[in-house]
């Protein structure tokens, strides 16, 4: 009963602090991070583990040494989402600095503007523009007509 009852009541201080990423190379995903995206290191743990701050907000980022032979991807499917105030022009220095999109930022059909890429270890990236749509509901879709 006591199980039911939390259940039906969740918590309202509860909010999004971390998310562990499973990579082969700790220090090439560090680069990433720090570099491209504007991570803070908070810790390192010799070459398997580190911590990293957003650069903006309160949530954070480890990166996990994955087991040497699994590829780190295997069984453990990450995709994170970033929200970019000037999504254009953040995409456009991460292309000059060499990144390779697998889109760039495109209108979404659910309002959101977005672009995807990939971190070194292939885990899917979504840079995107919500703005005050983020806590609003999807308006309903159309479908293509023939």
């Amino acid at each position: 009963m006591e199980r039911q009852e939390a259940a039906a009541m969740p918590p309202k201080d509860i909010e999004f602090n971390h998310v562990i990423v499973y990579v082969k190379d700790v220090k090439t995903s560090l680069d990433f991070y720090r570099e491209l995206l504007g991570f803070e290191t908070i810790e390192e743990y010799g070459e398997g583990y580190a911590r990293l701050r957003s650069p903006k907000g309160n949530t954070t980022i480890a990166l996990h040494q994955a087991e040497r032979d699994e590829p780190p991807s295997k069984g453990r499917r990450v995709v994170m989402y970033f929200e970019v105030k000037d999504l254009e022009g953040f995409c456009r220095k991460l292309a000059r600095r060499g990144v390779k999109f697998d889109q760039m930022p495109e209108p979404m059909p659910w309002g959101w503007k977005h672009a995807y890429l990939r971190d070194p270890d292939v885990h899917e990236l979504s840079l995107y523009r919500a703005g005050k749509k983020r806590f609003e509901k999807t308006p309903p879709m159309t479908k293509p007509s023939d």
